[in-house]
Parts: C-alpha cells; structure tokens; sequence
C-alpha cells in the first residue's frame, strides 16, 4: 500500500476486500429519495429530450460521429484528432486499460473505483496512492517509476477539486496520466481543467451523465494526444457510440448549454455550501472545500446510518467500498433545497 491514510481512516487490506463495483445505482430503487446517485435532477431538460426523440428517426442509418467529434474539439478549443466519442466515461477506461501496457499502474484514491476495476479486470497489477488528510492531491504519494496513474478531479467521493498544477506536475516522459473530469462541469468556469490545455502525456476523460441526465444513454469522450487517441480508436468497436448518444454530445457542447451547465453549477455551488455549513454544526466532519455535486463525510457507525435512512425512505452512498476510506464514511448527493432540508431533518430525528 502506497502513501498513508488519513484519519479515521483504516486500511482496506487486499483488492478483493473492497467490492470495486459497487455504485451508486446500487443504492436506490423501492421509492427511496435519491441522494446516492450523483445525476443532476430534473434531466434531460426539455430541449434536450426533444432532440434525442427526434434522433429516433434516423436509427436506421449507422452512427456518425463527426459532428459530435468537431463539436467537443471546438469546445475545448482542441483537434479533432484530439478526440474520441466514448459510450460514457466507463468505456474509455476500459479502452485505456486494454491498450496500454503499463510496467506499474498507480491509482490515486479515494476516487471512482472503475478505473482500478477496468485495469484488474484487464490483467494488470494495481497500487494505490492514498492520499493524506483532507484529500488533497501531494504528486509526492506517486511513485516515480510509475508509467501509468489515473487521479479523479473534481474526485468522487471526496469533492476535492485539485489544481491544475498538482496534477500537470504528475506528468513525465514515458509516463501517461489519465484525468477523470467527470464532475469539472460542476466546476462554475471550470478553472483547474485540463481539457483545453492538455500538456503531453495526459489524457482528459469527459461525461454527459451528471449534469445532464444521461446516465442511461451512456455518452462521453476522451481528449488525449492524437496518437493515443487512435489506439485507442482500433481497440474500440465500430458504432461504440450511438446515433442519440452523438446527437447528445453535439447539443451539450453548444454555447447555449454550455450557459445553462455554468448556471447550475453556480447554483449548485450556493446549495452545496449551505449544506456543508448545515452538516458541519452539527459536529460532523465534512471534507473541506467541496466543489463537485456531492459532500463527503465521517460519520460515527455510517453504515448503521445508512441503514436506519433507508428505512425512513432515504438513499445514501456507503463509503466503505472506496479504498481510503472505511464504514464511517458516506457521500451525499446535493439536491434542491426542500429536498436537502428534508434530509436534515430526518438526520435531525436520529440525533444527529
């Protein structure tokens, strides 16, 4: 095991302790309120929707991904060879991890466990690099003959936003470091992504499914140099992407959306906040300096908690499964506000 662990925290032990496969989705269903799955509610809007309805027309003709692949090069002022359409951020790491060849592949946790299952899952030997109090990212947890590290930013679970910085000073010769942005449009300008700059040896992973609903039509992209993005091109089967998909890359990348992402996100910065604020006074450790669309925090005996919010109707993300943390961790989706206060008083009634 690679770095320390932060307090309250104990060592998840083997791989095969920790259930890498375990999501959010896992969490909800049976009519409980939803605030274990990080998608924005409310979506698709309604603009959105009308398009991906349209899109039903043309199911006969096979996909074409050229417009949605122009589309995210001119939002983020790259290439287009720079570019590879993606069916959810999910598949681009299971390209990575079945096209790479990595000596020593190093994953930085806590963060999204499916980059670290995609590479088991492809033979390859994993370490982690467990990151200290707070979360924040120290590039010194990483070891130098690492040739492969994968780091979450915004992170899920924590909702640490890592500078830019921390993150290109990863970056070396013969080293490729793959960037989960999945939760960087929750970001309000978005200033620590590296999706426009896109220094050399790191590679962007993007997804529609947070702020826009899409979980279920799985779309989302990769921005890497051109030569990883054609090997990854080779390994991908043909259509991976489909028509509605494509149609959904090309409308969120339109100025107009791009405006509506940013109101939300600022919307949800103000939210989130309060909320943080409300859980912190009433003793709990919240992981500081928040910036993604959920909250992290340690709560005494979280599973039991967990438990007792699902009988009263409610949906929480255990934190348990996420190597770096343990069974006092949990992770809360921010929602509306009645929603949110709605939440705190059920929190309220178990004392807590």
């Amino acid at each position: 095991m690679i770095g320390h662990w932060p307090a309250a925290v104990g060592p998840d032990g083997d791989a095969d302790e920790v259930d890498l496969r375990h999501h959010g989705d896992a969490e909800v269903g049976d009519g409980l309120a939803d605030f274990a799955v990080n998608v924005r509610t409310g979506t698709p809007p309604a603009w959105l929707a009308d398009r991906l309805r349209a899109s039903v027309a043309d199911l006969a003709g096979y996909p074409d991904p050229r417009p949605a692949r122009r589309a995210v090069a001119r939002r983020h002022g790259r290439a287009a060879g720079e570019v590879l359409l993606t069916a959810g951020a999910a598949e681009a790491f299971v390209l990575l991890a079945r096209v790479l060849k990595p000596r020593k592949a190093v994953v930085v946790h806590p963060q999204f466990t499916e980059p670290e299952a995609a590479l088991r899952a492809a033979g390859h030997t994993v370490e982690r690099a467990v990151l200290g109090k707070d979360f924040t990212l120290d590039p010194a947890v990483v070891p130098d003959d690492a040739d492969l590290v994968v780091v979450g930013n915004p992170t899920n679970p924590t909702s640490v936003l890592h500078p830019a910085a921390a993150i290109t000073a990863l970056a070396r010769p013969g080293r490729t470091v793959v960037v989960d942005e999945a939760f960087m449009d929750c970001v309000p300008g978005e200033p620590e992504t590296l999706a426009t700059r896109l220094p050399a040896g790191i590679a962007v992973i993007r997804s529609l499914t947070k702020t826009w609903g899409l979980a279920g039509l799985r779309a989302g992209y990769l921005l890497a140099d051109r030569h990883l993005v054609e090997r990854l091109a080779e390994a991908q089967p043909l259509w991976a992407v489909s028509t509605p998909a494509l149609v959904a890359v090309e409308a969120c990348c339109e100025p107009q959306a791009i405006a509506e992402a940013e109101a939300w996100a600022a919307g949800l910065a103000a939210e989130r906040d309060r909320l943080a604020a409300e859980l912190t006074a009433r003793g709990l450790y919240v992981v500081p300096e928040a910036r993604a669309s959920f909250l992290c925090l340690c709560v005494p005996d979280a599973l039991g908690i967990r438990a007792l919010l699902r009988q009263r109707g409610y949906a929480v993300r255990r934190g348990d499964t996420f190597p770096g943390l343990g069974s006092d961790w949990l992770r809360i989706s921010v929602r509306d506000r009645p929603s949110n206060d709605a939440l705190l008083d059920v929190l309220g009634e178990l004392g807590i």
